[in-house]
Order: structure tokens, then sequence, then C-alpha cells
């Protein structure tokens, strides 16, 4: 059987979710998407999940076989970082009263799961 890199992503995810609500996080939306405009690159958080004290967290999950380059974690890259902030901002504003928030990472290396909360800020 043939494994796709979406599949694998899909996996990652759902590993990250589970994760994550078990230590108290609920899922508020997967996949949220921001189209590219004229002057920008679309965006996409993996997941958006709301911590027990309100706080919405937009998570991104990354994927490698092993921590060989700097790992899962360390492919989030500056430009992946503002498409993230980007897509967080849109989804903000549709809120008529937007909560505090933060951007934390789930670096998933092998079977290894690490949660870098307030992995970064927006710019």
């Amino acid at each position: 059987m043939d494994v796709t890199t979406k599949g694998l992503g899909d996996e990652g995810e759902a590993r990250a979710l589970a994760h994550l609500a078990r230590h108290g996080l609920s899922l508020v939306r997967r996949n949220y998407r921001v189209a590219r405009g004229p002057r920008q690159h679309g965006g996409e958080v993996d997941l958006v999940m709301r911590d027990r004290d309100g706080t919405l967290v937009f998570v991104e999950v990354r994927s490698r076989a092993g921590r060989g380059f700097g790992g899962a974690a360390g492919s989030v890259t500056v430009a992946k970082r503002r498409r993230i902030v980007l897509a967080a901002q849109h989804f903000l504003a549709g809120l008529p009263t937007p909560p505090p928030c933060r951007f934390d990472v789930v670096a998933l290396d092998g079977t290894r799961i690490e949660w870098l909360q307030a992995a970064f800020d927006a710019f």
C-alpha cells in the first residue's frame, strides 16, 4: 500500500489532536485555510484549539521520520510562521471579541511527540 504525504500529515494531525486533548484542550477547527490574495500567499492553521483558560491556540503540526536536520520543530520556517499568523488573524477577525491566543507547534519525530507551547509570536 502506498503511503502519501497527505496521509502521513493526516495521521500526524490525529496524533497531535489526541495528545492535546489528553492535556485538556478542545478542538475548535481543523485545517483552517485562507485563500491566496493578489499580493500574499494563503495561510493555513492545522488545528485551532481552546485551552482550559479560554486561550485560543493555533497549532502547527510537523512530522518527520527522525530528528536529523533540526527535526520537525526546526522545519517551521519564518515564511511558514507568517502564513500561520495570516490565517490566525483572518480567523480572529471573524469573532465578535477575540480571546487571548498563542501559537504552538506539535513536533512529531518518529514516535516522539514534543509540544512547544507559545513556540512563536505574531509579527
